[in-house]
């Protein structure tokens, strides 16, 4: 530790920084120091509060009277902005007083944090700044927080000559002048304030508070949630190889979870989630957290909720899924009060864990159709994607969101017009307006085709031949060789579920719209199964319910080499069992090629239902509605809970037998 305080004091001393400033309360004319021949001193030693000029090529104001250097900012990738010259009067500086002895009230604290947080501008923080004689060192931390809210644009800021501003400097110049007496959570929270604002870290103001940090950080009295503030400020000036952030690291490891507030286990999860947490790093730590945050989920309100999933999907912490199923009650208690943006992290952090229960989807059947109509098109967009991607079909839902497209889809992106409508087709489900929303459909298609990208315009349009929705007007484009070339990712081997989308679109078109006369698609983008894609296009069949209807059959036909399973045929689709008759209604052995009569036993599984109805998906509806027009007779066989059930099936398979057999000698 003594080798440290040596080294800052040597680095302060450079920078011509007092360690200890004046005690007292400053005058605002110390903000405006004049040279012994009454011109001003060089700006930027100002905003620093440097005894002796900081900068290599001399003051600039005692060659120029007017031209004046602001505060630094950086980008990630470190530049410094200058500003154009200002001139500035003593009278336009406010006063700040953060002298711990002159605290304001609790209630004038939380005045100002509301007012703050009306402010849409920083202009308007500045105002509000003007108007405050006396403020704390959490207030003034508040308020340039506020700002770097209200600037922050990715890695910079939006108005950099924001930083020109009196008030801010001022502010700013009394921050670090008294950086020795703010309290642990001020200081901690202005530095964190100044790494959002992207300020120079080598400015006296950054090293001052940065010394001051780690003074207070090798006494090791900081709280939890004090620690995650300076590493999250740490982090963002030194990145993972932070010495300080290693050290804050270490005490928070020394600390029991179990006695952690709220607040600082969100804090300690927020550090985690902001890279320190590396995969499988602090791995004890955050089973402890995890155990601990099952026992006061229920105390979590909407924001903890949202924040404390995300953390989970972001460290990728899937074996917390106790944690996961517990967040996901107190989200059903809160869901009228989420915001759009807490509400989209919620949604995405149960798809990434694959968990959702009866009570949470009733409880969006109640939210949905209120907040369709108003809130953001990508929380709209995100509700759809969790349907979709989950396989649950909620007609209260989807009715409400279909009502919403054909009003709102003008200001949807592409990808958001494709995630809305593609879950109607893998559901298989069409609204009552479903006339109306194809055609919104259709207008879109029309007028920005050329904006969808390739693979999501391949998915909207295959999912629409899902419910008997045909694409005729663009599938000459689809077609062409242009589309297809960009379907090809840098020259590679083309995705087999494309490959197979891109035939169940062609073959469709021939089925199903004979007066369809567009082009021909390549024989080399056609395959000759759909298995090979995976389960995009074709489920498998469930050998568990194979085992059980093969039984059956072997018993009611006689022998097992009167029916085949598994059987490929020339249009791709694989038949889970079929049965061939001749002309008389004889059953004919699998292995004879010529038959009168087929039927094509489809033996569904639940993987091919939605998760809570008992509708096919759009992919096996359409699978059987196309076997029927190639000449098959389907029989369909649905999953049970109970071998009992499938007995009137084989009574019903039975009678339908002896039906075809009449039937062939009639």
């Amino acid at each position: 530790m003594a080798l440290k305080l040596i080294q800052r004091r040597l680095l302060l001393g450079q920078l011509g920084i007092q360690r200890y400033p004046p005690v007292g309360p400053l005058c605002p004319t110390r903000l405006l120091r004049t040279s012994p021949a009454g011109r001003p001193s060089c700006v930027a030693c100002l905003c620093t509060s440097a005894s002796c000029c900081i900068r290599k090529q001399g003051c600039q104001n005692l060659q120029l009277d007017r031209v004046v250097r602001s505060l630094a900012t950086i980008t990630r990738e470190p530049y410094f902005i200058c500003s154009s010259s200002v001139e500035f009067h003593s009278d336009l500086f406010p006063r700040f007083s953060l002298i711990q002895q002159h605290q304001p009230t609790t209630a004038e604290e939380k005045a100002f944090q509301q007012r703050l947080g009306s402010c849409s501008s920083s202009w308007q923080v500045f105002k509000l700044l003007r108007t405050v004689g006396i403020m704390s060192d959490t207030m003034a931390a508040a308020a340039l927080h506020r700002v770097a809210d209200l600037e922050q644009d990715g890695n910079s800021l939006k108005d950099p000559s924001m930083l020109e501003n009196h008030t801010i400097r001022a502010l700013c110049f009394q921050v670090e002048q008294d950086s020795g007496r703010l309290t642990d959570g001020g200081l901690v929270s202005a530095l964190l304030a100044c790494t959002r604002l992207f300020l120079d870290p080598w400015s006296t103001l950054m090293v001052r508070l940065v010394s001051e940090s780690q003074e207070r950080l090798d006494r090791g009295h900081m709280s939890v949630g004090q620690l995650c503030t300076l590493g999250q400020a740490m982090l963002a000036m030194e990145g993972h190889s932070s010495v300080m952030l290693q050290e804050v690291m270490e005490q928070i490891q020394k600390q029991e979870p179990s006695q952690w507030s709220l607040a600082d286990l969100i804090a300690v999860y927020r550090l985690m989630q902001s890279g320190v947490g590396e995969v499988g790093k602090y791995r004890n730590l955050m089973n402890a957290m995890h155990t601990h945050a099952v026992s006061i989920t229920f105390d979590m309100d909407p924001a903890a909720v949202s924040q404390l999933l995300s953390a989970l999907v972001t460290l990728n912490q899937t074996q917390a899924r106790p944690l996961v199923i517990s967040l996901c009650k107190q989200a059903t208690r809160h869901m009228p009060h989420f915001t759009d943006k807490e509400f989209s992290l919620v949604l995405e952090a149960l798809m990434y864990f694959g968990h959702s229960d009866n009570h949470f989807v009733e409880a969006m059947e109640k939210y949905v159709p209120r907040m369709a109509f108003t809130s953001q098109p990508e929380t709209v967009t995100k509700v759809m994607q969790f349907f979709g991607q989950r396989n649950i079909l909620s007609p209260p839902v989807f009715d409400i969101i279909a009502e919403s497209f054909v009003y709102r889809a003008d200001d949807y992106s592409t990808s958001q017009v494709a995630t809305q409508i593609i879950p109607f087709g893998k559901l298989g489900y069409l609204p009552p307006n479903a006339g109306e929303m194809f055609r919104k459909v259709e207008t879109i298609l029309r007028a920005r085709f050329s904006h969808f990208q390739p693979r999501t315009l391949l998915n909207l349009l295959h999912s629409c031949i899902l419910v008997e929705r045909f694409p005729v007007n663009f599938v000459s484009k689809v077609f062409s060789s242009y589309f297809l070339q960009h379907l090809q990712e840098d020259g590679k081997k083309m995705d087999p579920t494309v490959l197979a989308q891109l035939t169940q679109l062609y073959m469709t078109l021939k089925l199903e719209c004979p007066f369809f006369e567009g082009p021909e698609l390549f024989p080399k983008f056609r395959i000759k199964s759909f298995l090979i894609s995976g389960h995009f296009v074709e489920t498998p069949l469930d050998s568990n319910l194979y085992h059980s209807v093969k039984t059956g059959l072997v018993d009611l036909l006689g022998a097992r080499s009167y029916f085949g399973s598994q059987v490929p045929t020339p249009y791709c689709y694989t038949l889970d069992v079929e049965i061939k008759f001749d002309e008389d209604g004889f059953v004919l052995p699998a292995s004879h090629d010529d038959a009168y009569r087929r039927i094509a036993l489809c033996i569904d599984g639940p993987l091919r239902f939605s998760t809570n109805k008992r509708q096919l998906l759009g992919k096996e509806a359409i699978k059987q509605r196309q076997l029927r027009l190639l000449g098959y007779e389907v029989v369909q066989v649905s999953h049970s809970p109970s071998l009992l059930r499938f007995i009137p099936f084989l009574c019903s398979f039975e009678s339908f037998l002896q039906d075809v057999h009449i039937r062939g000698r009639m």
